[in-house]
């Protein structure tokens, strides 16, 4: 019976592990697969788009001839030929000097959405077509409430991590303190109070009041003040044996009957949908803690992005990863190699979430001041009471 009872008890932990797990895996499995798909919607559509010239294409490549024809060997001549050259690009389309089956290829279309559905918008890549601008729409409509669905998602599991770490280190520089501040005679006495305190009396079978009294026959020859204790704190474990509420056993047995689980799992199920959330409301660790582990998380990619990005330095590369995982994306960064930047999607996730932990903290904080300076204000505002004598 040992032998078979402990792979059921491996296999329902494994079941329960995945349940735990499966919510989460289910949010992030979906925005990968919103990603693809999207990826290869934009691909197919700008990417294979026809490129006709405009007029105003047209009109720009015969400006351009005429500014080459007049340009001389005058020295003041080529200062105004570099104002007029100058203006002219800055009136120019982007879209003109891009070919569509290289910007759009399946892993640019798959960053072009990884902007999208995280609100970055870097600029350099965007539709032209009219069917890509509704689709595009459309696209970040349904992506972003799924983005920050995910977002809360991981954010309540890197808030359970940080309130527990934080907690412990909390815990550990406490006792720390208490052993240093603690001397011999006084920490002996405290200890042996404490056990007395977190003893606890079991009783197998509830007793009545008479059966205590027998059994404690020894507890004439001690002071009456233990002897009453003892007693009391016996009655009070009998009370609470009785109202125990008592173990329906057929329930017990859900592990061979896989019938009366499936109802228990799905109900765990649900309730793990619903928790989503909650856990970054009750976060409360030092905002200060939060601002230092966003500028270690960020200059661990700055030092790595310059590798492979020959155009960034370390304070470029950090630039760039703030105004991306902020959301800000300017776009005044362009990047030589974005199927490299693809890598770090999961860093941009986990980014993402840090920062908007670090945001939801700051309004926590913020709100607290506004409501104090309102009260400071109120209170200054109230008329004082006059004490009129009698």
């Amino acid at each position: 019976m040992a032998s078979t009872a402990q792979p059921l008890r491996g296999k329902m932990t494994c079941k329960k592990i995945f349940w735990a797990v499966f919510p989460h895996a289910c949010f992030i499995l979906s925005l990968v697969i919103y990603a693809f798909l999207g990826a290869l919607m934009f691909a197919q559509i700008e990417g294979k788009r026809n490129v006709t010239s405009s007029e105003e294409y047209r009109r720009f490549l015969q400006n351009l001839t005429d500014l080459a024809r007049n340009l001389s060997d005058n020295v003041i001549e080529n200062e105004k030929f570099e104002n007029d050259i100058r203006e002219l690009f800055n009136k120019a389309d982007p879209v003109w000097f891009i070919i569509p089956e290289e910007r759009w290829s399946f892993f640019g279309s798959l960053f072009f959405c990884c902007t999208v559905f995280t609100t970055v918008g870097y600029g350099n890549t965007y539709p032209v077509t009219r069917t890509g601008k509704y689709l595009c729409m459309l696209y970040a409509l349904f992506g972003i409430p799924l983005m920050f669905l995910v977002l809360t998602d991981m954010g309540d599991i890197l808030a359970t991590v940080l309130s527990k770490s934080y907690n412990e280190f909390r815990k550990l520089q406490s006792k720390i303190l208490a052993s240093k501040l603690c001397s011999g005679s006084t920490c002996s006495k405290r200890n042996e109070l404490k056990s007395r305190a977190q003893s606890k009396i079991v009783i197998n079978e509830p007793l009545t009041i008479m059966e205590v009294l027998r059994s404690q026959s020894g507890m004439k020859q001690r002071p009456d003040k233990y002897r009453n204790v003892e007693l009391f704190e016996m009655l009070i474990a009998r009370e609470n044996e009785n109202r125990q509420p008592v173990r329906n056993k057929s329930i017990e047995r859900w592990s061979s009957c896989p019938e009366l689980a499936r109802e228990k799992t799905v109900s765990s199920i649900i309730e793990n949908f619903d928790k989503i959330g909650k856990e970054l409301e009750k976060l409360d660790v030092p905002i200060v803690l939060m601002v230092l582990v966003i500028f270690v998380y960020i200059s661990c990619a700055a030092a790595i992005l310059p590798k492979w990005e020959s155009n960034m330095d370390f304070q470029e590369a950090f630039y760039f990863c703030f105004i991306t995982l902020t959301t800000i994306g300017f776009g005044d960064t362009q990047l030589e190699h974005p199927k490299f930047f693809l890598f770090f999607s999961l860093y941009i996730i986990i980014g993402m979430e840090i920062v908007f932990i670090a945001f939801k903290l700051g309004q926590d904080r913020l709100i607290v001041l506004y409501k104090k300076v309102i009260s400071f204000c109120a209170e200054k505002k109230m008329p004082s009471k006059k004490i009129y004598p009698k």
